[in-house]
This record gives C-alpha cells, sequence and structure tokens, in this order.
C-alpha cells in the first residue's frame, strides 16, 4: 500500500518512476507483455503510470498447497524451478531478480522497492529476494514500516533493526507506523525512544483506512451493503484472481460462501478461478456446495463460472497438469457434467490478453449481449464441447446454457459495463480514483520533504539523476522463500 501510494506521489511530481519487488507470493496475477506478474507490481505500474511489465516482479510464487507452489520467472512458468526444494531455488532465482532490477534501473529515473514480510527473517536471510539483498544491489535507501493495528509495531521496528547486519542497518532512513487508529499524539514518547535506541526517525504515521483497492492476494471479507443485489462467491481454498471482483461490491452484497446454505438467497453465484482445480472440485462436493449449485441451477438462479469454475462445470478433466493429478499419470477427473465440456490438460501455460465481444445471449444472461469483454487469460487446460452447447464468448472462450454462464478471461467485471449488466446498477468510482486517494492519504502522514530527501529529488524533480527507493514491509504475512 505504501509502495504503491509512493508510485502515485512520483509520477505527479513529474518523474518517471516504476515499482519492483524481486520476489512475491500471491494467487492474484495479472497478465501483462511477456508473460504474468503478482497483482501488487500491476497495480503499482498503475499508480506510476506506466506500462507494467515482468521485469518490475520477475519471480512469482504461486502457493498450490502448504508444501508445493509453482515458481514463475519473468512471467513464464519454470518447471525446473518449481520442482526444486525450498531452499534450493535461491541461486537459481537471484540471477532473474539482478538482471530485471539492472534493467529497470537503467530505464527509468526512480524505482520504489517493495519489500516482503520482514528483512530480519533470519532463517531465510539466504534466500531472500524481497528485501536486504535487492536493497544492497540497488544501492537503496529503505523506509521500514510496520502494521500498528496489529500490535507491539514499536518492537517489531526495533527487533527488526536489531537483528540486521551493520550495513543493512545503515540503509534504513526511516520507519512509518502504517495503519493507525486514534489519536496520533498518544503515541508519545514511543517514536521518540524508538529514535534514541536506534538514531532511526519516525518519518510518518499512516492512518487505518478503506483504500478500495483489490488485495494483494486472496480477498479480504466485503463489507456488507444491506439493500444491494447479493452476490455469492464460493471461496474454495485455492481461489483464484479474486482481486478482479473488487468493483462489484460497490454495487452488490458480495458474500464469500462456503456452506451451501450461503447461496440461498443470493441472485448471483460466482465460480471463481482456480490455482487447483482438482483439490477445490473435490472440496465442493464435500462441503455439499456442488449438489446446492446443480439444484440452484434446476430452480433458475443464475451461475457464473470464471476460468478454474469454468472448467468444473464441464464434465471431465484430464491430462497432466497437477490441476488434475500427479504429471504424467494421465488420469482423468469427472468434472460437475453441468455443461457438455471436456478439459485437457498439459504443462503450458496459457497467459495473454482478451478483446472480444459477447454473442446474443438468452434471458438471464440478455443485458450483456453485444458488450465488450476485455481481460486476461491465465491458465492451463483447453476446452472443448462434447454436444451441442451456445457459445457465449468466440473462439472456445466461453459458453451459456440457460442460468449457467461460464467464461474463460479474467477481468471481465472490471468493467463498470458489464457489471452494471449482471447486477442492475453501475460502480462510479474507477481504479485511478482509488489510486488518487490512496495516494492523497498516505502522503498526508508523511514527512514528504524527509521521504523525497532519500531519494536526491530536488526542486528541479525533472533533471533529476537515476536514483533508487525501497520501501520494506512489516506485519503482513512472510511472502518469500
Amino acid at each position: 500500500m505504501i509502495a504503491t501510494a509512493l508510485c502515485r506521489h512520483f509520477a505527479r511530481r513529474g518523474v518517471r518512476v516504476a515499482p519492483f519487488k524481486g520476489q512475491n507470493m500471491a494467487n492474484n496475477a495479472r497478465v501483462v507483455e511477456g508473460g504474468e506478474i503478482g497483482v501488487a507490481q500491476w497495480l503499482q505500474a498503475r499508480a506510476a503510470r506506466v506500462e507494467p511489465d515482468v521485469r518490475m516482479n520477475p519471480v512469482l510464487i504461486k502457493p498450490e498447497g502448504q508444501t508445493s507452489s509453482q515458481v514463475v520467472v519473468h512471467g513464464r512458468v519454470d518447471h525446473d524451478a518449481s520442482a526444486l526444494p525450498w531452499r534450493s531455488r535461491g541461486p537459481w532465482l537471484w540471477p532473474a531478480v539482478k538482471e530485471a532490477l539492472g534493467s529497470l534501473s537503467a530505464e527509468y529515473e526512480l524505482l520504489v522497492g517493495e519489500g516482503a514480510g520482514s528483512p530480519a527473517e533470519i532463517n531465510l536471510t539466504d534466500t531472500d529476494h524481497a528485501n536486504t539483498r535487492v536493497a544492497h544491489a540497488a544501492d537503496a535507501r529503505v523506509l521500514l514500516v510496520a502494521d500498528i493495528d496489529r500490535g507491539g509495531s514499536f518492537a517489531h521496528l526495533y527487533g527488526t533493526w536489531a537483528l540486521l547486519e551493520q550495513a543493512a542497518r545503515a540503509r534504513i532512513d526511516g520507519f512509518v507506523l502504517n495503519r493507525f487508529r486514534g489519536d496520533a499524539a498518544l503515541l508519545a514518547p514511543g517514536p521518540q525512544r524508538l529514535e534514541e535506541l536506534t538514531g532511526v526517525p519516525v518519518v510518518g504515521v499512516v492512518p487505518w483506512m478503506e483504500h478500495g483497492l483489490p488485495d494483494e492476494d486472496g480477498a479480504a471479507a466485503p463489507a456488507p451493503r444491506p439493500g444491494a443485489p447479493r452476490v455469492a462467491v464460493v471461496r474454495y481454498p485455492t481461489a483464484s484472481n479474486l482481486d478482479e471482483l473488487k468493483l462489484l461490491e460497490q454495487v452488490a452484497d458480495v458474500r464469500w460462501a462456503g456452506r451451501p446454505e450461503e447461496l440461498a438467497g443470493a441472485e448471483l453465484v460466482i465460480l471463481p478461478g482456480s490455482k487447483h482445480v482438482a483439490a477445490d472440485l473435490a472440496w465442493l462436493r464435500e462441503r455439499g456446495l456442488a449438489a446446492a449449485v446443480s439444484a440452484r441451477l434446476a430452480a433458475g438462479g443464475r451461475v457464473l463460472a470464471l476460468c478454474g469454475g469454468l472448467q468444473m462445470v464441464g464434465e471431465s478433466l484430464a491430462g497432466e497438469a497437477s490441476a488434475v493429478s500427479e504429471p504424467g499419470d494421465g488420469a482423468c477427473l469427472a468434472g460437475l457434467g453441468l455443461l457438455p465440456l471436456r478439459t485437457h490438460y498439459t504443462h503450458e501455460k496459457l497467459t495473454r490478453p482478451v478483446r472480444s465481444r459477447f454473442a446474443d445471449l438468452p434471458a438471464p444472461w440478455a443485458a450483456l449481449s453485444d458488450l465488450p469483454a476485455n481481460g486476461y487469460e491465465i491458465r492451463q487446460g483447453r476446452t472443448e464441447p462434447t454436444g451441442p452447447v451456445p457459445s457465449a464468448l468466440p473462439d472456445g472462450l466461453g459458453w451459456v446454457d440457460g442460468p449457467l454462464l461460464a467464461l474463460y478471461p479474467h477481468g471481465l467485471l472490471e468493467d463498470p459495463a458489464v457489471v452494471e449488466a449482471l447486477v442492475g446498477e453501475r460502480p462510479a468510482r474507477t481504479l485511478d480514483d482509488a489510486l488518487d486517494d490512496l495516494c492523497d492519504r498516505v502522503m498526508a502522514g508523511l514527512d514528504v520533504a524527509r521521504v523525497e530527501a532519500l531519494t536526491g529529488l530536488g526542486a528541479q524533480v525533472r533533471s533529476m539523476t537515476r536514483r533508487r527507493f525501497s520501501a520494506g514491509t512489516l506485519g503482513e504475512r512472510q511472502d518469500e522463500e
């Protein structure tokens, strides 16, 4: 959040700025030129008003279970790296991080680097691709950010500073207290004492806020909207790309659903994307949600299935990808059998932008007819009909059968016109509005002059030389190796 606000701030100042995160861990990803990156760096690039590309997040780790993950390097799945034990990945991945950092540094005046978890995770120092090692490689100045809403922030900041080696400690030029609720005057004498102990000043107290941006990973429970149309989103364990539903929250009462009874009364049920279709399909059946979805369709209730959800509602899933089975065993898995579709998996992953248009759709989807359908594909598996079924989008991108609409592209619900066609009201606030508001509120809590001084910015910002700025984070889930 802080890094995103800084990207927008420096872009407003006329600086050619870009985001960077050496290694991210998230199942919310976006398709950019060259492949996929974490949604956080996509948002930060939008904040910086530059085109996002794979160099901004050269290594993306996508969890597939408690002890396994898919490794994306320079936008593409690296099967060899994915197969390596966790600690063995470090030497394999660091060259990609260093290459991307050098390339961006040569192209932009300023980089805002987001850290991950904590730079003082001393059990992970040898595999740190997002914090101290990046700061050293970039010769960066560092802000250390703590989430005060969780409690213990002064101890977090002091303990982190104390555990760092001297060279890393010397790069820290400021502490920021983030997500603060209440009267900032009550913080005294904490900031003063912290500076006495470390020599590092507190350069900002940022208030807790509803920023309106998609979450970096997963999605927080949406705020209730009594009286708005209810939309139930089935939240299976490895649901992915939930960030694409953020716009919907402005005009609908969006609820996460994990039990059959939570579908009752919803005007629309969404089966979202999935990072592990087979596991999430088994979860649907175990929870009784598979039967509940079938019963809803039989009663005429609308169900929208997206990407992995589309694959689930078909007849069968087969192939060599881990979405179905262990690679190479050629297993076949029965789908929900709600559409005559068959999906076959290979190791190839499809990532590409989509510019399409909805067909002339029957009720209850008629309001979508002929609307633009612009988004992105990020999936494994090729799907083909096994019997007659009308197309909702051309080129095998979607099908429709009565109250069931199944679509492959992500991002369609980020179009206000599509949201309006689904729930009857058009969202008013754009992503750019949210980025501007975030910037205004974050920068109001920071000592802007001090922050700009760390980058070498003077009055003539357009003539600045290339320098770098790095924002580390505390209080988040550990997001690195």
